[in-house]
């Protein structure tokens, strides 16, 4: 199928690389189908989680990893059961990132590491956890 990315522009992708929301995300629950594309050269540090429904609508996530971060939070039964996840090691999780301010003295990004996203990469489904309470350790490791 073809996405017109505002981002890529026109992207070819094929119905198995469809990732399932069934819930929808926060604030676009009428979507439910996304898919995964990044900038040619982007050496897949940062995606795009591009919907199939809307082509407007497009996040840019990363793993949080990739800021430095260790990250964990628990799942509910009721979120385990809606990833169809029965192996730990089949979850992916990312966080959405936006540019934060105009101007070269307020350059930089902003994530959202209170509703983190969180894949099934065995059975290409996804939701998008709310964190309500800041009871969650986050570990930060400076790169020398």
């Amino acid at each position: 199928m073809k996405i017109e990315s505002p981002v890529l522009g026109a992207v070819e992708v094929t119905e198995d690389k469809v990732i399932e929301f069934p819930a929808g995300l926060p604030g676009f629950e009428q979507l439910h189908r996304f898919v995964l594309l990044h900038e040619e050269g982007g050496g897949g540090k940062v995606y795009l989680l591009q919907s199939v429904d809307d082509a407007n609508v497009t996040l840019s996530i990363t793993g949080p990893e990739q800021l430095g971060i260790t990250y964990e939070f628990p799942l509910s039964d009721a979120e385990t059961a809606s990833l169809l996840l029965s192996r730990p090691e089949d979850a992916v999780v990312a966080v959405v990132i936006r540019k934060d301010g105009e101007g070269p003295a307020n350059a930089g990004l902003r994530a959202n590491f209170l509703a983190p996203i969180v894949i099934n990469i065995r059975q290409q489904r996804g939701l998008q956890k709310v964190i309500d309470k800041l009871d969650y350790d986050i570990v930060l490791r400076v790169r020398g």
